[in-house]
């Protein structure tokens, strides 16, 4: 496998320091025409329900305290994997590479071998790294892939053969361990085999889940053959058995990387693709590599805070909208303004992210997107009284020359020795492209559609792009995944990250704010009823748990508010106050645990 190492930007100016129940209402200036927009609000409705199954009802947090180390996560078969990696000599990147493969048996829907990941590790003296493994588009694909009729068709970059990139959740893997742990990759995938032969009991998320989308998955027979039995869909209490997931496991084992990049995998989906008009081919999976990028980070209130740079959009926009932040004094407002101000800056972010945003190594990202002065002049634009009208995009200093160059699950580890990994894994949304390969049981993404499909028109999100986002041979789609890493004093503190599409990155934020300028613990701030404005469509999605006085006097400022079940699924992992042990908080809105020794 391939790597090709870039020198990303850091910061010139920092060190680090449900379901809806409104309509939805869309820009008359975004180009988009009403039957793509019914055709995207129910593709839209579909990917809320896949989280709001995935999420439960918001009780108490699952939290964990312990010396040695740390692991959060959304299901407790994969915690467990990475604790026992602790408890047996391994380091943080081994442990963080058990539970990605462990979750790629055991939450499906979400990630594993057929997606990717971004994953931002802070190593012991010191240094940060940051490997993209975000899918690639395939050698054929064009930008005018998805277009019918001159119209881009969602269905096709969402559902079935054109939907899938590159994946590259296994070459990172690979790549950690090898370059950082202290473990073999076989050691790590082993036990996760083992798991997926003997097979699993769903719970109620998981069945909901796969049930929500059936009728897609239908489609595809090596899909049925793995998740229906008698021709409908598993539900609560059976029994997941993967034996071809298992064996590609073991070939893995025994075989390493190549097997799949450049072996039997590569060619089994060269050939479902041919017969099926897939354009990936056993020629891109050799040609697939990891890129190493140099982090982004800000200052913020003394801290240090360190993200993953294009092409995922959250570390920039997280930048974007901390610096904004920074010139109010947030813990002296009232709760209602506060969240007033928080959701303005997220509208102005997402208006940048929306135009601006992309695969660095094709478009232009300009890096004053961070910078403090643009987000001065940002900061001037609101109005603490009143929701103001963002028509477009920003223009950062320098935009033109000053670049950054050449459903999802996310998953905190921390060890004793100063090692943290904060990794987002996916394969999009829920069950990705529906594809699983014949004889692999491995699930494809459908990061296809994270790119622009056509400049305006919405993806499964609702999310729109632009130039900078279209389609292209070997580019990598825009990513809204947002591991990010605080440190104090030069020290990690804290690692967290998110699940939920362009939510992952308001969830990152206003975690930040709670622990950083509020003062909550990890487990206060990973309870707190959150709040997401995406600029497009023009609304504040709040949760149904936020305080009905809060959603009035949001109202009362001229936000349009959307109710939803729950927004996202996030997990921390943190230094405990006095430094001498380690902190877990698994989001009570999915099943998951933090846990340690």
């Amino acid at each position: 496998m391939r790597i090709c190492l870039k020198t990303q930007f850091s910061s010139s100016s920092s060190i680090f320091s449900g379901i809806s129940t409104t309509r939805r209402r869309t820009r008359t200036n975004n180009s988009i025409t009403p039957e793509t927009t019914n055709r995207v609000l129910h593709r839209f409705a579909l990917v809320a329900l896949g989280l709001t199954l995935l999420i439960q009802s918001v009780t108490a947090v699952e939290s964990a305290r312990a010396e040695h180390g740390m692991v959060a996560s959304v299901n407790p078969l994969a915690t467990a994997a990475g604790v026992d990696v602790l408890k047996s000599g391994g380091n943080a990147f081994d442990a963080a590479v058990a539970v990605g493969l462990t979750l790629g048996v055991v939450d499906t829907a979400n990630s594993g071998l057929g997606g990717g990941c971004f994953m931002l590790i802070r190593l012991a003296n010191g240094k940060f790294v940051a490997i993209d493994g975000r899918e690639m588009a395939p050698a054929r694909a064009t930008r005018d892939l998805f277009l019918r009729d001159g119209k881009g068709d969602t269905e096709l970059s969402q559902t079935g053969a054109l939907a899938s990139g590159v994946p590259g959740e296994l070459a990172v893997f690979d790549y950690a361990v090898r370059k950082f742990g202290k473990k073999k990759l076989s050691e790590l995938i082993l036990p996760a085999a083992k798991l997926a032969e003997e097979g699993f009991a769903l719970n109620a998320a998981y069945a909901a889940r796969l049930n929500s989308v059936a009728p897609d998955m239908a489609k595809f027979d090596a899909a049925r053959a793995v998740f229906f039995k008698d021709g409908k869909p598993l539900v609560q209490g059976d029994m997941l058995k993967q034996p071809d997931l298992a064996a590609t496991y073991r070939a893995i084992a025994g075989q390493g990387s190549d097997w799949f990049y450049r072996g039997p995998f590569a060619l089994a989906t060269d050939k479902w693709m041919r017969a099926n008009g897939g354009p990936l081919t056993a020629t891109d999976f050799a040609s697939y590599h990891i890129v190493l990028r140099e982090p982004v980070a800000t200052t913020y209130r003394g801290y240090k805070v360190v993200l993953f740079p294009p092409p995922s959009s959250g570390g920039v926009h997280v930048v974007e909208m901390l610096n904004i932040l920074e010139l109010f004094d947030l813990k002296s407002l009232d709760e209602a303004t506060r969240l007033h101000v928080i959701a303005e800056v997220m509208k102005l972010a997402f208006a940048d992210r929306a135009h601006w945003l992309g695969d660095p190594d094709f478009a232009d990202v300009p890096r004053g997107l961070v910078s403090k002065k643009y987000a001065a002049s940002l900061a001037k634009k609101i109005n603490l009284a009143r929701a103001i009208e963002v028509p477009s995009h920003g223009l950062p200093p320098n935009w033109e020359n000053d670049l950054f160059k050449k459903h999802t699950t996310h998953f905190s580890v921390a060890d004793a020795e100063g090692n943290w990994v904060a990794c987002t894994a996916t394969i999009n949304t829920s069950f990705g492209s529906k594809v699983v390969i014949p004889g692999t049981g491995v699930v494809m993404n459908n990061e296809m559609d994270d790119f622009s499909v056509q400049p305006g028109v919405p993806n499964a999100f609702g999310l729109i792009g632009a130039e900078a986002n279209v389609v292209a041979p070997g580019k990598r789609p825009l990513s809204s995944m947002s591991p990010t890493i605080v440190l104090k004093n030069g020290q990690p503190i804290i690692a967290l990250g998110a699940a939920g599409g362009p939510k992952i990155i308001s969830a990152v934020l206003m975690e930040l704010v709670a622990m950083l300028d509020l003062g909550q613990s990890p487990t206060e701030a990973i309870a707190a009823p959150r709040i997401h404005h995406q600029w497009s469509p023009g609304e504040l999605m709040v949760e149904q748990a936020l305080p009905e006085n809060l959603k009035t006097a949001l109202a009362q400022r001229g936000h349009q508010i959307q109710e939803l079940n729950a927004l996202s699924v996030s997990q921390i992992v943190a230094r405990s106050p006095d430094g001498k042990s380690f902190i877990g908080a698994a989001d009570p809105r999915a099943a998951g645990n933090a846990a340690g020794w």
